[in-house]
């Protein structure tokens, strides 16, 4: 029988709203959810072919265990087993930092990151290896030092800006915001606003735009830092924004000073009159900026960063409506996690620490490789496909090759599935509870559960399910009492009443208490992962105030939780004759209830209907407090009483909402005064960063016109994983999800083709420093003389045989930012030839 289910994409971090007809449990027609509060009715061609994602002869339905004759099917006790002996017997032996997670989620299936960084941290590691330490984490330090929090992530408020400036971002095919192409039709076609694109090609963006700044390629650093001295020269600052929300711009300033811009420009191969224009109207304007993969996986990656946010804070343009804001959110991604903590852990042999909490892929072969005793020997990867989405496919290779143990967990057979020790088939976005936390939207918080309606074919489990069944096997769950599944059987505030008592009594348990909560709760409510829903939501609501004085925010308070060290530093410590006392359990439970805060997401919430006059109403509804009060007596402790807090009958109006509005729906609206976002010591922006002052004075333009020569055996520069409209990020395998379009090619500029007698369709080598692949030449003059372009995405394996390029196989995983190690992708030397 066919029926229509509402959804999302998969395929890209924007999860735009659909609607899906199956049948038989196929899904056979796809449309975009015109009501969706994010997407709004706009899909692009990735969400219309969803099918290819779902349904195709790659998919995993068994677990899978490598022997000499190959893959064999075996039983997921067998599977549990085995890998738990394995992965106990190695960090037993080896110690915990011989352990990496790599993973979080992908693009829309976030709830396994929750469990797979407990399992993570419940054996002892900190070694979370994630896709955003491959393109983000410089610039996430950037904002970190710059806002006091790493995880405080930058969008452009464009709703309410009348100039968009797109940096190394072509969003009418890569997106990165919601709608993107219909926001950038709007200020190209819109006479009262403006368009902007700084890009070495014509885009298809920059090809749309009012402007577009053709900056020479790498050049983007030295531009910036011109365009902020024209602005310093020429007195073009926001003075009175200055002096009330910035630190450190004095120190700084004479960094910009008798620059010499108008050489450093000629440099950049940029009009000087088109630049001296732009710092007009960047003076001017109402302005709003996104930098993207084209600056942030390029030469002086997390410096570019810090230009741009130095730019946008002497223009008045940050935390500002109609400038560069801090969304809000439901739950940050990633922690903050400052590298001169001395808890911060730095990898063994390149000496990374992390950033927002993860580690960068680009080191990952030489931690494997390395002869350091406590090198990485052991990797569970879920949802990730190294071996085609990251750098220098042959050191993956040779790095995993060389693991004690590598297990994956996907939906499909890929090819890090192919080198793993044992294949564990996940639940895909369509059958199982999931959803992603990219809000992307201001002021407004989105957010969308997808509900399971696709049966799943053979023996598949929620990734969450599949991290929890591992740590209970390898005895990380400590022993739970019948009343607290009973409990769950029973009804969520018995439940939660259950697990106050039995994670007082029992404090250990608060390092486990997400798989406590999953291995409990999860099975009433039939999914791992809407059990993690429940559970974040209620910790989301509250702050904590630790017995040191310092106040915990909720994401804060999660990781501190989970770490092995700090969860028991949470509890106060009473005196000791207060210990003997035989009220010391009322007293201690007075205590932990009197250091509970609520969060910003609390009066988020408030502020779009979630009213706590509403939450004081349902929490002391005479049905709920009577239940209260009997759980109270007899259990004879307090701390059932924490339901009837506010927070905790909120947080549950807020779940019982998301479960039933599976179109997605808005669940807060964000403090108009963006500035709250702000945790430095003085409430201020900080702009003197001093480990980036060296790197970033020596940005001149002699110095990079001699580091921008070319060697003359790689005289062009190749634009490596570029986005397009056919790609997306391995997710999808079938090659019938390109359609008409050409796929994987290698885009050359036609003065380019005619010195190397190119015709358009041949195939070509093309060599780098890291290796040479063979791709079909389109040429275009869309492409920049002296630079080529090449997506990412291709090189998959189906039905045993291989599709397009695989990128990859011509990037270093030493090729790489120096303070974030993020890769740099965009400028690789190369050299392409005649076959």
């Amino acid at each position: 029988m066919e029926q229509w289910h509402p959804s999302c994409c998969m395929l890209c971090g924007m999860n735009c709203g659909l609607e899906l007809l199956a049948e038989d449990n196929k899904i056979i027609k796809v449309k975009p959810m015109q009501d969706n509060p994010r997407s709004k009715g706009y899909i692009c061609r990735k969400g219309m072919n969803v099918v290819d994602y779902q349904h195709h002869s790659s998919r995993l339905t068994h677990p899978l265990k490598k022997s000499e004759q190959g893959f064999e099917k075996i039983s997921w006790g067998q599977a549990i087993r085995e890998i738990s002996e394995k992965l106990k017997a190695v960090t037993e032996q080896y110690g915990p930092k011989s352990f990496a997670y790599l993973g979080g989620g992908g693009q829309a299936c976030h709830f396994e990151a929750f469990l797979g960084l407990q399992l993570m941290h419940s054996l002892g590691s900190k070694y979370h290896y994630s896709a955003l330490g491959q393109e983000l984490t410089g610039h996430f330090w950037v904002y970190g030092r710059a806002l006091g929090k790493q995880n405080c992530w930058p969008a452009p408020d464009e709703a309410n800006s009348d100039m968009l400036i797109a940096i190394g971002w072509n969003a009418m095919e890569s997106h990165q915001t919601p709608r993107a192409p219909l926001i950038m039709k709007e200020f190209s076609k819109n006479p009262e606003k403006c368009l902007v694109v700084i890009d070495p090609r014509k885009s298809k963006t920059a090809r749309i735009a009012d402007i577009h700044v053709p900056v020479r390629p790498g050049s983007d650093a030295l531009l910036i830092r011109a365009l902020i001295a024209m602005l310093v020269d020429k007195d073009l600052l926001n003075h009175q924004y200055m002096k009330k929300h910035v630190s450190g711009w004095e120190r700084i300033k004479p960094w910009f000073e008798n620059f010499d811009y108008r050489t450093a420009i000629s440099v950049c191969e940029v009009d000087y009159d088109q630049a001296e224009n732009l710092c007009h109207l960047l003076a001017t304007r109402k302005w709003c900026m996104h930098a993207e993969m084209g600056v942030l996986m390029n030469r002086h990656s997390t410096v570019t960063s810090y230009l741009l946010v130095i730019l946008t804070a002497i223009c008045g343009r940050l935390l500002v409506p109609g400038g560069v804001v801090i969304p809000g959110k439901m739950v940050p991604l990633g922690f903050h996690t400052d590298e001169r903590d001395d808890n911060n852990w730095r990898t063994q042999t390149t000496d990374f620490p992390a950033i927002d909490g993860f580690y960068p892929p680009n080191v990952m072969p030489e931690e494997i490789l390395s002869d350091h005793p406590e090198r990485l020997r052991a990797v569970i990867t879920c949802n990730s496909n190294p071996l085609r989405s990251y750098a220098d496919t042959p050191a993956y290779e040779t790095a995993f090759k060389k693991l004690d143990l590598l297990v994956c967990i996907d939906i499909v057979m890929s090819e890090t599935a192919e080198l793993s020790d044992y294949v564990l088939p996940a639940r895909s976005g369509f059958e199982g509870w999931d959803g992603c936390f990219f809000s992307l939207t201001h002021p407004e918080i989105y957010f969308q559960m997808r509900h399971p309606f696709i049966v799943p074919e053979g023996d598949t489990l929620e990734a969450g399910e599949i991290y929890t069944r591992i740590a209970d096997n390898i005895g990380l769950i400590p022993d739970i009492p019948d009343t607290l599944y009973k409990a769950a059987k029973e009804d969520r505030l018995a439940y939660a009443m259950a697990l106050s008592i039995y994670a007082y009594e029992n404090p250990e348990a608060l390092r486990r208490l997400p798989f406590i909560i999953t291995k409990t709760l999860g099975p009433a409510l039939g999914s791992a992962h809407l059990a993690m829903l429940w559970a974040i939501i209620q910790q989301m609501v509250v702050n904590y105030k630790a017995p040191n004085g310092k106040l915990m925010e909720s994401d804060d308070l999660f990781l501190h939780l989970v770490n092995e060290q700090d969860s028991l530093t949470l509890l106060p410590d009473l005196p000791k004759w207060l210990k003997r006392s035989r009220y010391s359990k009322i007293i201690m439970t007075i205590l932990i209830l009197s250091r509970i805060r609520p969060s910003d997401l609390i009066w988020d919430l408030n502020r779009h209907g979630f009213t706590l006059v509403q939450a004081i109403k349902d929490t002391f509804a005479p049905k709920s407090v009577f239940k209260i009060l009997k759980t109270v007596i007899a259990s004879r402790s307090l701390l059932p009483l924490m339901q009837l807090s506010p927070y905790m009958a909120l947080s549950e109006r807020v779940f019982n909402e998301i479960l039933e509005n599976p179109r997605g729906l808005i669940i807060g609206k964000s403090n108009a005064d963006n500035f709250t976002s702000i945790r430095t010591s003085d409430k201020k922006v900080q702009l003197h960063m001093p480990e980036l002052a060296e790197w970033l004075q020596s940005i001149t333009a002699d110095s990079e016109e001699k580091e921008l020569a070319l060697d003359p055996a790689y005289p062009l520069i190749l634009n490596a994983g570029s986005h397009m409209p056919a790609n997306a990020n391995t997710q999808v395998r079938k090659p019938s999800f390109i359609g008409k379009t050409r796929g994987c090619t290698l885009l050359m500029n036609p003065r380019d083709a005619d010195l190397l007698d190119l015709k358009d369709g041949e195939i070509v080598n093309i060599v780098t420093e890291a290796g040479r692949e063979q791709v079909e030449i389109e040429i275009t003059k869309n492409a920049r003389k002296g630079q080529v372009v090449m997506p990412h995405g291709f090189g998959l394996k189906y039905e045993g045989k291989v599709y397009g390029a695989n990128v990859n196989l011509l990037t270093k995983n030493t090729h790489r930012d120096r303070w974030a190690a993020t890769p740099y992708h965009r400028f690789v030397p190369c050299r392409v030839e005649k076959i």
